[in-house]
């Protein structure tokens, strides 16, 4: 048996008689639809452009690509080759996109002409770049993706196991050296088994949009995994989606499933207050991921629209979520519960599981898990540990099995002995009228103990004089020694193109 991915996602509705049906829309520019048919052999088309170029089975080519119709095309295709496709951070910079170009050894580097200009520096003496492909005017010295593709007869996928290398994620690196995160062929079908049709429930007749892009382990289930493992169609946007053009899409594309996350559901809401929700959606489920979801936004999300968000937590490491709330059980403020297939523990510093209600790092087994770093031995020693991935999240398990979050590892700290959760004050903070945004960092007193310090983005016309007021709000509603001693308004938070808040930063401020 073939286990190529491919086969199962692409091809395998072309046989079933969804040839015709949509596998993508184009939510901006010429709006192109591009079926599963034309998927299937354009997809095989590209694999034997690769072929044919040189490039070499388990060789890496970098996608450097907006969400359009070609980076499915591009990334199925390397996949029925046998070629390792790296989609990479279209947000990136050119000192990381030659850091990661160099560590991949790429031979190849597919780039939409709108991002051709913020690699372009980082190109100049790559000793493993043998072609580079722009989807659109091609710049001299490079070659159009159109005349690449010219004369290519449609391939069959080659034969693979489950365990072979598929595709390679990089890490956001904002903390530190950019990791390759290799996954294998049977991972995506293992993230759609479980999160996929098990709590998202994905459907033939739904219609997903994710502001999470596929370049990310977030939007590549999101928008391609999940809704091609039921022959759905994907709705993709090469922009940056804004609460307004997200409004727009939700009315004008009318998705089933709407794919977001915390900071975009936040953004949205507070636009609608200065506008108004939809009338009506077509939505069935909203999801979120990236950090966890504060409990007042899901629940406004819900009164305004009557559809749930599933607060979940996924990372690039599992490829994508394996804690959730589901349709049937949602406690906002919570992270829910294992998705089927995964397990989990809580362990303290020297490994040994926790207590219901202690705090202890987040472990995952499951079988999505990547094959390892590239070229980290040590840090993928440090993160796989047998069948259990460390997360780096700390959570705190209740007692009828659920996960709260209380913070990044090294997000924590304690006050009196006691640990605090920057996520929980900042839950505290955002459940206030006048407040949009926080973040919680530890900042020294006087006497060199650690305090909690909150850095706040205000709504609208709220003024300076409601900061001494927050402090009293939080003591009232989440205990008197976890308050922020300092709250700082600024205009925006530092954030990961996942929409992270960069708490590091706001360390070096404090």
């Amino acid at each position: 048996m073939n286990h190529n991915a491919a086969c199962y996602f692409v091809d395998r509705h072309v046989a079933d008689g969804r040839g015709g049906k949509a596998a993508f829309r184009e939510a901006a520019g010429k709006k192109r639809t591009l079926t599963y048919g034309e998927l299937s052999e354009q997809s095989g088309r590209f694999a034997d452009a690769l072929l044919r170029s040189g490039v070499r089975r388990e060789e890496r080519v970098v996608m450097l690509v907006l969400d359009q119709i070609e980076f499915p095309v591009m990334f199925w295709g390397a996949l029925k080759a046998g070629v390792i496709p790296v989609p990479l951070n279209t947000l990136l910079t050119a000192s990381v996109y030659e850091e990661i170009l160099s560590d991949s050894r790429a031979t190849c580097l597919f780039v939409s002409v709108e991002l051709y200009a913020a690699v372009a520096p980082a190109l100049n003496g790559n000793p493993y770049l043998q072609k580079i492909v722009v989807v659109g005017e091609a710049p001299e010295g490079t070659i159009g993706f159109d005349d690449f593709m010219a004369g290519a007869e449609p391939r069959d996928a080659v034969e693979v196991s489950a365990d072979e290398p598929a595709f390679w994620l990089y890490s956001s690196g904002s903390t530190g050296r950019p990791k390759g995160v290799r996954h294998v062929h049977g991972s995506l079908k293992y993230t759609s088994d479980t999160y996929g049709a098990q709590v998202l429930g994905i459907r033939e007749d739904d219609v997903v949009f994710s502001v999470a892009k596929m370049f990310f382990a977030y939007g590549l289930g999101n928008a391609m995994t999940f809704p091609m493992s039921a022959g759905a169609t994907a709705v993709i946007f090469n922009g940056r989606p804004t609460p307004d053009v997200v409004t727009d899409i939700i009315v004008n594309e009318t998705p089933t499933v709407f794919c977001g996350v915390p900071t975009l559901f936040a953004a949205t809401l507070h636009h609608w207050d200065q506008t108004s929700p939809p009338a009506e959606t077509a939505l069935r489920i909203c999801i979120s991921a990236g950090e966890a979801l504060p409990a007042e936004v899901g629940k406004k999300w819900k009164g305004l629209l009557g559809v749930d968000i599933l607060d979940g937590v996924g990372s690039t490491e599992m490829l994508h979520i394996f804690l959730s709330n589901n349709a049937e059980d949602v406690v906002y403020g919570t992270s829910g519960t294992a998705v089927p297939g995964y397990t989990l523990r809580l362990v303290d510093e020297a490994g040994r599981d926790v207590e219901i209600g202690e705090i202890g790092e987040l472990l995952v087994n499951g079988d999505s898990a990547a094959d390892g770093y590239w070229n980290q031995r040590e840090k993928s020693r440090a993160t796989f540990e047998g069948c259990w991935t460390r997360t780096g999240d700390k959570y705190e398990m209740t007692g009828d099995g659920r996960y709260i979050y209380c913070g990044r590892t090294d997000d924590m700290f304690k006050v009196s002995g006691i640990w605090v959760s920057p996520f929980e004050v900042e839950q505290a903070l955002i459940a206030h009228p006048a407040i949009l945004e926080a973040a919680v960092v530890a900042r020294h007193d006087e006497d060199g103990l650690e305090k909690p310090m909150a850095y706040v983005v205000l709504k609208g016309d709220a003024g300076d004089a409601v900061l001494e007021e927050l402090k009293e709000y939080v003591k009232a509603s989440i205990g008197k020694w976890k308050y922020p001693r300092w709250i700082e308004a600024i205009d925006e938070l530092p954030k990961t193109a996942t929409g992270k808040i960069q708490r590091f930063k706001l360390r070096d401020k404090a």
